[in-house]
Formats: C-alpha cells, sequence, structure tokens
C-alpha cells in the first residue's frame, strides 16, 4: 500500500503543470494628452500626470496595462511608454498599434510586458460612439518551438457615459455590436471585457448583455460577483471607482466615491482555468478603494491606508477613477531562457516542508521581493514583501498551520518577472 501511494504521489507532483502569473491593469487616465475646455494645462497638466502614473505603475506592476480616455495621437501613446512605463531601468514594455474608426478624440490603448508577452493581433469590435479594441496576445511559453502557446483576448471599452434611458441604450447598442463581433470572432478563448463601462447598477442592458449573452460561451462574469444598484449606494463602497474628488477643480468628476464604472469581466474560460489561463481568487482590487470614503475624496479623512501615502496622492491628482487590477496564473513555462531578466540568480529550498520553509534566494543585485503561496485551486495563503541584497539571502517562514498538500511559490522581483516554484508540504 505504501509503494502504490508513493507512486501515486509522485505521478501527481511529476504531471503538474509549470506556473507563471500575469497581473492585469485597468485604468481611465482622465483625457491624458488631451486639453480641453474644462480639463486644460492648470488642472490637467500632463507633465504632472506623468509623474503620478509613474507612482502608480512602479506600484502596481503590471503585465498587462489597459487604458482608456487617452489621445488619439499615436505621439501621446509613445510618450507614455517612454515617460512612465519604460523608465527608472525598466525596458520590456511594449504598446499596440494604434488603430481607430470612431471619430472620438479619446481613445483605448494596450501596453504589455514583452518578456511574457506578445501581441499577435489588434482589431476594432465595434466603431459606434467609440470603438471597443480587441487585443489578442499570445504567452511567450517555451512550447513555441512546437507551435502551441495560449492566449490572452482583452476587450477595452469605454461605454457612452451618463444617466438616463437615451444614454443607457446606447451602451447597451455599443455592448450589442461588440459580442456580435465575438461571436463570429470565436466563442471559445480566454477572454476579458474590461474598461470604462459608466453603468449604474447591474439591471442595466448594457451590463445584462455581458452576463447573459444569447450564445453562453460569451458570458462574462464578474470575478467578486457583487450585482446590484451600484450608484450612490453605500453598500457597495468597497467596490466604487469613481470619483476620486469630492470638490470642483474642473476637470475631474466631484461627487465622492458613489458610482462602480470600471470593471474587468472574465469569460468562464479563464474562471474555470479551461484554457491554460485561471483567474486566482482575491485578486480583483480596487487600488485606492478602502471602503471608507463613499461620498468623499480618497486622501480626505480618515487616512487611506489601502496603498502607501504616495499612491493615493497619485491616484487623487491622475484622475476622477480608480484602477482595478486582477492576477491570472499561467499553466505555462516561459520560454526565456533560465529566466535571463530575472534579478534571482537561484531559489532554493528543501521539499517536502513540515513546519518550517526555508528559503534561499540568490539576489543579482539588491531588489524588493513580493512572495506569496498559493494553493492547487489558486488561493492566497501566504504572503511577504522582503528586501533582499546581492548575494545570498535566507528567510524561514512558519507553515505549520498550513494542511498538508501542494502549494505554489510565486517569488517576484523588482522588474516583475516571476518565478514560480512548487511546494510539497507534508
Amino acid at each position: 500500500m505504501k509503494i502504490i501511494i508513493l507512486s501515486l504521489f509522485i505521478f501527481a507532483t511529476q504531471t503538474l503543470p509549470a506556473q507563471d502569473t500575469l497581473k492585469i491593469l485597468q485604468y481611465n487616465l482622465l483625457n491624458y494628452g488631451n486639453y480641453t475646455s474644462y480639463c486644460t494645462t492648470s488642472n490637467n497638466n500632463i507633465n504632472d500626470k506623468d509623474e503620478y502614473i509613474r507612482t502608480i505603475i512602479e506600484y502596481a506592476k503590471p503585465d498587462i496595462f489597459t487604458v482608456n480616455e487617452i489621445s488619439s495621437s499615436d505621439s501621446i501613446h509613445q510618450r507614455l511608454l517612454d515617460n512612465d512605463l519604460n523608465v527608472n531601468g525598466i525596458n520590456y514594455y511594449r504598446k499596440a498599434n494604434f488603430i481607430k474608426i470612431a471619430d472620438s478624440y479619446l481613445v483605448n490603448m494596450l501596453y504589455y510586458n514583452w518578456q511574457k508577452l506578445e501581441l499577435h493581433s489588434h482589431t476594432i469590435a465595434q466603431s459606434y460612439i467609440r470603438d471597443i479594441d480587441v487585443y489578442k496576445l499570445y504567452y511567450r511559453s517555451d512550447d513555441l518551438v512546437i507551435g502551441d502557446t495560449t492566449f490572452v483576448i482583452c476587450i477595452v471599452a469605454h461605454l457612452k457615459s451618463s444617466g438616463g434611458a437615451n444614454n443607457e441604450n446606447k451602451r447597451r447598442d455599443m455592448v450589442y455590436n461588440a459580442m456580435n463581433y465575438l461571436n463570429d470572432y470565436d466563442d471559445s478563448n480566454n477572454y476579458l471585457f474590461m474598461g470604462d463601462f459608466n453603468v449604474y447598477s447591474s439591471s442595466e442592458p448594457a451590463y445584462q448583455l455581458l452576463t447573459n449573452y444569447t450564445n453562453p460561451e460569451l458570458n462574462f462574469y464578474d470575478p467578486i460577483d457583487t450585482p446590484g444598484d451600484w450608484n450612490n449606494n453605500y453598500t457597495f463602497r468597497f467596490v466604487h471607482t469613481q470619483s476620486t474628488h469630492d470638490t470642483q477643480n474642473g476637470c475631474a468628476s466631484y461627487s465622492g466615491m458613489d458610482d462602480r464604472f470600471d470593471f474587468i469581466l472574465l469569460s468562464d474560460n479563464i474562471m474555470q482555468g479551461f484554457m491554460d489561463v485561471e483567474y486566482i481568487e482575491g485578486s480583483y482590487t480596487t487600488i485606492g478603494q478602502d471602503g471608507l470614503h463613499f461620498d468623499n475624496a480618497i486622501n480626505s479623512n480618515p487616512e487611506n491606508i489601502s496603498a502607501p501615502s504616495n499612491v493615493i496622492e497619485a491616484l487623487f491628482g491622475n484622475s476622477d477613477h480608480l484602477p482595478i487590477s486582477i492576477m491570472l496564473k499561467v499553466n505555462k513555462t516561459l520560454g526565456i531562457s533560465n529566466h535571463e531578466y530575472s534579478l534571482f540568480s537561484e531559489i532554493t529550498f528543501k521539499n517536502p516542508v513540515s513546519e518550517t520553509l526555508g528559503l534561499s534566494i540568490q539576489a543579482k543585485t539588491n531588489s524588493n521581493v513580493n512572495i506569496k503561496l498559493m494553493d492547487i485551486r489558486g488561493k492566497c495563503v501566504f504572503s511577504d514583501e522582503v528586501k533582499v541584497s546581492a548575494g545570498q539571502n535566507h528567510f524561514n517562514y512558519n507553515l505549520s498551520k498550513l494542511t498538508a498538500g501542494i502549494y505554489f511559490g510565486i517569488f517576484t522581483d523588482g522588474n516583475n518577472n516571476s518565478i514560480v516554484k512548487k511546494i510539497v508540504k507534508r
């Protein structure tokens, strides 16, 4: 009997796929690079916004960054890439090629970590009022050499704003066009439908089309499963994404935090992990939202400690929206040999672990390291952030309270490169 159990254990551990993670960030930038009669050089200056966005990106460290309300000038898209993303020694971000059909001065854009991903294609799903963009990316896995990989498709939308039946119907029509496009495009893939939806409740026609489409293969799901009448409703204070301001500055809306306009919805394939990409439970985050600033600015009293103070001030200064982030796990092995861009030389520990996990991290340079321990369902059971110095670093963690089983340690360096290690707890 012991031999059979041992054989089954070896088979199970050897057949588990390698894993990596992707962090997704969606953000309405509020007229980035676009000046109007109300958003001007004095209340929405692009130089100030660059500083704010740099702070937010340094904190969030996304692998995919999708934005709304950026100027339709491609030079502005390049400016954001050069001034806010590829800075302070980082050079791994790329942007999508820009295409535009709708006659709108505000557009969407996607930026991505090319060490992990490559852009396969960019198309327009519909162009009524504003373009809804479809960005298809593939993961740079080691099985690309045999013509195999996995795809992530980001559908980025900025739906018609304002209340009333007429605007609700316009939002519905935009989504209807996009869903019909996806139905003809491919109804079985790893989809994220994301952006500023401008909906006031989950009963709105646009939201219902997204979550209850005629082709159930294309239904989208809210990872935090929080339907309801979100507008100015205290019950939903933890999920509101607008407005970061409660006083008028001429550019930003100023009703305080009382609307859930911004979303990342996921296809069933991602929710269930059917196609090598799976949502990490509990990772959906509205950055800067602490639930304590309903109808108030995010930097008003009481102190907002949901993020560092400089990040809170950057969120307040840059936009009237808060960004949304999620984490995905990818059941593939990154194809860059020996993690050549990683700041780690080696991460070692003894397997299996009984009570204490003794980590040894060999670092190429000084860096912060984020450590997460995930169970096989994708739930984070432990996290820590440590500083390492160039050379050998040792850390001990008490895992005695964890149940026996298989876990995955995700080690992310200061360049946002992740290494995944299997940990067996006995």
